[in-house]
């Protein structure tokens, strides 16, 4: 921005040369001139969900870029884009419009994305004109791309809003009709909702068990904190740092009850910060809960970056008590690895 204003000033252009006129699907930016060998930047314009740049440079071709503003928001959600784009000359009446062939559904990201060669000479004013079709964005949770203009913002914010209200039913205990006893205490939550969440207490509230005759669910082992952060991650009040607290007593519950998408997120969570003070417990629980990923990343950091020297005493004592099938899976890999050498 302090090059195009500089820019501006030397030339005597004033600011309104790099502005960019918008309506919520059009752009238009007005060129005075633009001499040979030249380069141009237009100030970043609104057009959905994100901040947009228009470039035009002269040298053998005219060549004009259209991109979104890199930020946040265009890393983790790239536009993809549907728009006609044309240049109008504004000095002479009878020279018909330049007209891209048109540009559907293509993901923008950065400024080499889209570029446009065009060979006719325009001279004297000229307006680069941008009509967007249809801006579509991924959903947070995947699947086909939606246009952020059929519905996209009403389906965030009910979204939005059924969490919210789904927490609240949690913290405010509004209608509650279960109660969950761990090993320190008791919380009040919805039959309905856990059932929805897990197949397991689904199968507990629909047959003729203790818990749909009484509605009352025993956890003893588990302890009422991570017994709460089980039930805020089930109800949507996620917490980063009760999460990491509490990460293996939720990897317990998570294989125990079914839950197979907090048991994801624990695994890929366990596998982030493996060290030499964790890695043993990790390596168990790996086994214990049959994590793949896990179990080869504790074997790694083990074996292939010899840090299984560093802790040869906890390997001893933990090798003594642990399971036949690991100890033999430990060996084989360090057997592996010595044969690479």
């Amino acid at each position: 921005m302090a090059a195009s204003a500089a820019a501006a000033s030397s030339s005597g252009m004033s600011d309104s040369a790099f502005r960019v006129e918008t309506t919520p699907r059009l752009a238009q930016w007005r060129i005075e001139t633009l001499s040979s060998f030249s380069y141009r930047k237009s100030d970043p314009f609104k057009i959905g969900l994100w901040n947009w740049y228009l470039t035009v440079e002269r040298n053998k071709q005219l060549l004009v870029k259209l991109y979104p503003e890199p930020s946040t928001m265009t890393k983790e959600h790239p536009p993809i884009a549907s728009f006609i784009i044309k240049l109008v000359s504004c000095s002479v009446p009878n020279l018909k419009s330049v007209v891209h062939p048109g540009v559907c559904d293509k993901q923008l990201k950065n400024s080499d994305d889209f570029v446009w060669a065009i060979d006719i000479f325009i001279t004297g004013k000229f307006i680069i004109d941008v009509e967007f079709l249809d801006l579509k964005i991924v959903p947070q949770a995947g699947g086909e791309p939606s246009s952020i203009w059929s519905g996209y913002h009403i389906e965030k914010n009910s979204l939005s809003t059924a969490l919210n209200s789904l927490g609240r039913m949690l913290t405010e205990g509004i209608h509650t009709d279960i109660t969950i006893n761990t090993c320190n205490g008791s919380i009040a939550a919805h039959r309905a909702v856990l059932a929805t969440r897990s197949p397991v207490f689904q199968s507990m509230f629909s047959h003729s068990l203790k818990e749909k005759e009484l509605s009352v669910v025993n956890i003893s082992d588990m302890s009422f904190e991570a017994c709460q952060v089980l039930l805020n991650y089930i109800y949507g009040n996620f917490n980063a740092d009760e999460f990491q607290t509490h990460r293996l007593a939720l990897l317990t519950a998570s294989d125990k009850y079914d839950i197979a998408d907090l048991k994801e997120v624990c695994h890929e969570s366990l596998l982030e910060d493996i060290d030499a003070k964790n890695v043993l417990e990790r390596l168990h629980i790996a086994h214990l809960h049959r994590l793949q990923s896990l179990k080869t990343g504790c074997l790694k950091y083990l074996v292939y970056f010899g840090k299984i020297y560093e802790i040869r005493d906890e390997l001893n004592e933990f090798l003594q008590g642990s399971d036949r099938e690991l100890i033999i899976e430990i060996f084989q890999e360090i057997l592996t690895a010595w044969k690479g050498f």
